[in-house]
């Protein structure tokens, strides 16, 4: 019985091929629609996967027991304006963070800004980070050459910086930056070291994109501001994350005189919510760009509908020849329904190595080197078997108009 149905089997295929094999442009583009639709999919989930692992791999590097401190949402008659829009974040909060709370071991205030830097005859625009003597410890970032700024220098606004690896490479090349001055804003800095290398960030940008300075020197010399930004805190370990968040809230809620129930003009982010909250964003980007793939997928379906209903049009009579030799209903639906499941199956295969080919081609493409793309296996199963979905689905309609036909209409058919 098995031997007889593979054989049953086996013979329908050859009878599906060979039909297909008569328009072999006709086929070809038939299934171009399926083709295209596998391999826009597994690109653009390939785009959507790589930037959340690259998110993922940028938490991670930074450690799992970091805060956030910023200034809270201004509020003026009933407008909030956003996050970081209050500036009664001051220099002594941070400072008080790291000396009056136990569960915070490292703390890093920080300002930020963006300039044109200048050395010798060559010049780049980049970040600048105002940072505190802290800043290694607490984002977990080893300075590679020469030594980072103490705390001596901070106190001090001493104007001198450390170099991200892309600035390095951008305005010295070669040549050993270390004691030498670059100007940012016009201000003479003297390079002390250069940071390790991290990379890009998962299609956000390079990491390494950015000079650090004192961030009293980015408060008084190039904002020319009384407050900073946001403070950067390690808790002691990430057990001790939940003790180190409500002895910053006490702390500032105490030294900014804010009543109970009153809203707190400051707020405290841990690396988990952040991580979470961006994992789900390119989660949802992923979807996304998935199911717009996916309508090409469900045009190439409606292309071997068509196809199949005009194949069906022009074979009645050799549907009709075959019915009176003895075809049954179900040998004439399974060889029309395996017709187009083949086309969908051909097309799947091809359309996994266009998609392959595609995601690597993104990351050569210099527009979109910032974006780091993963073809993951489920990506790739997931656009085969929808893609045989799709045959059988559409696949079925005309192979069950072919067995319904009356097989002495179908002979005298012209």
């Amino acid at each position: 019985m098995i031997k007889r149905t593979l054989r049953h089997g086996a013979q329908t295929l050859r009878v599906a091929l060979r039909a297909l094999n008569r328009n072999k442009m006709r086929s070809f583009l038939t299934a171009l629609g399926i083709i295209i639709g596998v391999g826009a999919v597994i690109a653009m989930v390939s785009i959507g996967e790589g930037a959340k692992r690259g998110i993922e791999s940028r938490f991670a590097a930074m450690g799992t027991n970091l805060l956030f401190v910023s200034p809270g949402s201004q509020n003026q008659r009933g407008v909030h304006t956003g996050w970081g829009s209050m500036t009664t974040l001051k220099e002594d909060d941070g400072l008080a963070i790291g000396r009056e709370c136990p569960a915070v071991l490292y703390i890093s205030p920080s300002v930020s800004a963006r300039a044109q830097t200048v050395y010798g005859n060559k010049n780049w625009n980049t970040s600048i980070s105002g940072t505190g003597e802290r800043y290694p410890e607490v984002r977990n970032w080893d300075v590679e050459f020469g030594t980072y700024f103490d705390e001596a220098m901070v106190k001090s606004a001493a104007k001198v910086c450390v170099l991200g690896a892309d600035v390095k490479t951008n305005l010295f090349e070669d040549e050993d930056p270390i004691g030498k001055v670059v100007r940012i804003k016009k201000i003479p800095f003297k390079v002390l070291g250069v940071l390790k290398k991290r990379g890009e960030s998962g299609g956000f940008g390079s990491r390494d994109d950015m000079i650090t300075i004192p961030y009293t020197t980015a408060m008084r010399r190039l904002q020319g501001i009384d407050y900073i930004q946001s403070v950067d805190v390690r808790a002691v370990s990430s057990e001790a994350l939940p003790e180190a968040v409500a002895q910053i809230q006490d702390l500032l809620r105490n030294r900014h005189r804010i009543a109970p129930g009153a809203e707190d003009d400051f707020t405290v982010r841990n690396m988990s919510e952040i991580a979470e909250t961006a994992a789900q964003a390119t989660q949802m980007m992923t979807v996304l760009l998935g199911s717009i793939a996916s309508i090409s997928l469900l045009v190439g379906g409606i292309g071997i509908m068509n196809i199949m209903l005009v194949s069906v049009t022009e074979r009645i009579r050799e549907i009709g020849l075959r019915m009176a030799v003895g075809a049954r209903e179900i040998d004439i639906l399974l060889q029309f329904l395996t017709e187009a499941i083949v086309l969908s199956l051909m097309g799947g295969l091809i359309g996994i190595g266009f998609g392959l080919g595609a995601s690597r081609l993104i990351k050569k493409i210099k527009m979109f080197s910032a974006f780091n793309t993963v073809v993951s296996l489920e990506s790739v199963l997931l656009a085969f078997f929808f893609a045989a979905a799709i045959g059988i689905f559409f696949g079925f309609y005309p192979a069950r108009k072919a067995s319904r036909l009356d097989p002495i209409e179908a002979l005298r058919y012209e």
